[in-house]
């Protein structure tokens, strides 16, 4: 047998060892926030990968204020180191999920295997993913294939609220930084046949509109902020929203909804109450705030998204002398793109084309991930999102992963481990010559 069956026969045989890693992970309810169990799921995966013969390390983002005693934000990297350091090949992914919200038919955390589907919270975002990663890296060495570059997997922290403590916290200390890595693949949910290379720009931000409070049943004495926020949303609503339904990037955005600019109204607080019923005061409000989710396009960048938001707000704010507001920037992402052209994509797609016998589809992710933190601040130009799960599962009840995209993700992850770290005298399909996309320059 060639070192490519042996790697494919080791991910048919270990199918039982994938499925159950997968659903030991989904077990875990790494709920974030406010980031439960990360200690327990980075030793879950860690003793997997030492097990495995990784050399693996710990590492705690202490320091951030997210970082206590009952939420330790705990990092775990295992590294099997081959004959040289370079190339260097990362398998990352995060171990937090979001909350499981309601509406669930079986256990969020129950991990329920049924018609060839494993059930749970994080089942395609991202548990599945990351056993695919690790068995990916154990088919390569029960196949016997020995490594020229090295391989690292990992398991990182508070990716759904911006990963600040997890791959940036990395990211900032060289862990992953261009001088050592040279691939990153994260294996998100984007199903087998498709390669994620990059992600529109994020804009939270939260405004603010003050009043003057005054006796409820006299409410002609004060000025309601909530009558002024009203106002704002109404603008944002009437205005902004046609305007970014006009836009389209040219960036390959999935699902094809998500190529327009897009805007969601978050959360909304206003008045002094702190619950509805109890709590009722009978006060004009005179404060309220809105946080709003803009997703801006690489074609407008955000200084101009922010620029325009600005514009309407003070268009607002002229109707009214006592009118005031305020802005706050929550968080900014700028839209990250992987050359089309890159060896990794085209390693990835040729494996994929081996695998699935489709052709890759390349595609960009409607919200950002990770890929973010390994580009601007690691300096890594090549890195993609490939996985196992769909999309649109991910955060909605019933999450579920096919059994059949996780086998058919970790064989892809094998041949593009062979490809990339292996030696040059394997069987593989030739490089994939992946479709040209149309994108725009991503600065």
């Amino acid at each position: 047998m060639t070192y490519i069956e042996k790697v494919l026969a080791a991910v048919d045989e270990a199918r039982s060892e994938i499925v159950d890693f997968a659903c030991d992970l989904i077990r875990i309810p790494t709920v974030n926030p406010p980031g439960q169990h990360y200690d327990v799921c980075a030793h879950a995966l860690g003793s997997r990968l030492e097990r495995l013969g990784f050399d693996v390390e710990y590492l705690a983002a202490e320091g951030r204020p997210e970082h206590t005693t009952r939420c330790p934000r705990i990092n775990v990297v295992g590294l099997w180191r081959g004959q040289t350091d370079h190339p260097l090949l990362h398998l990352n992914g995060h171990l937090d999920v979001v909350p499981p919200g309601a509406g669930w038919s079986v256990d969020p955390f129950g991990a329920v295997v049924r018609d060839q589907r494993i059930y749970g919270r994080g089942a395609c975002d991202m548990k599945a993913g990351l056993a695919a990663a690790v068995y990916a890296a154990e088919a390569v060495r029960r196949a016997g294939v020995p490594l020229i570059g090295s391989l690292e997997v990992s398991g990182t922290v508070d990716e759904e609220s911006g990963g600040v403590a997890g791959m940036a916290w990395l990211a900032e200390r060289g862990r992953i930084a261009a001088a050592r890595t040279d691939f990153v693949v994260i294996p998100e949910p984007f199903s087998p046949h498709r390669i994620c290379i990059g992600h529109r720009g994020v804009h939270w931000f939260e405004i603010t509109t003050f009043g003057r409070t005054a006796h409820g049943s006299m409410p002609f004495l004060g000025a309601s902020a909530i009558d002024r926020l009203t106002r704002v949303l109404h603008a944002l609503e009437t205005r902004l929203r046609p305007a970014l339904a006009s836009r389209v990037t040219a960036m390959p955005v999935v699902p094809p909804e998500a190529r327009c600019a897009t805007m969601n109204v978050n959360a909304i607080k206003g008045g002094q109450f702190a619950d509805a019923r109890l709590n009722q005061t009978p006060c004009v409000a005179d404060r309220a705030s809105a946080i709003i989710d803009r997703r801006f396009l690489a074609e407008e960048g955000f200084e101009e998204a922010r620029a325009e938001l600005v514009r309407l707000l003070d268009e607002v704010a002229s109707v009214d002398p006592a009118f005031g507001y305020e802005l706050e920037d929550l968080m900014v992402v700028h839209p990250v793109m992987t050359p089309v052209d890159s060896p990794l994509v085209r390693r990835l797609g040729a494996a994929i084309e081996q695998i699935t016998g489709r052709r890759p589809e390349l595609v960009a992710s409607p919200g950002s991930y990770d890929h973010k933190h390994v580009a601007r601040l690691g300096g890594i130009q090549h890195c993609v999102a490939y996985g196992p799960g769909r999309l649109e599962l991910a955060h909605q009840p019933d999450e579920w992963c096919g059994v059949a995209d996780l086998l058919q993700a970790t064989k892809v992850l094998a041949l593009t481990i062979v490809g990339l770290v292996g030696p040059r005298d394997t069987n593989l399909s030739p490089l994939s010559n992946v479709e040209s996309v149309d994108i725009p320059e991503v600065s």
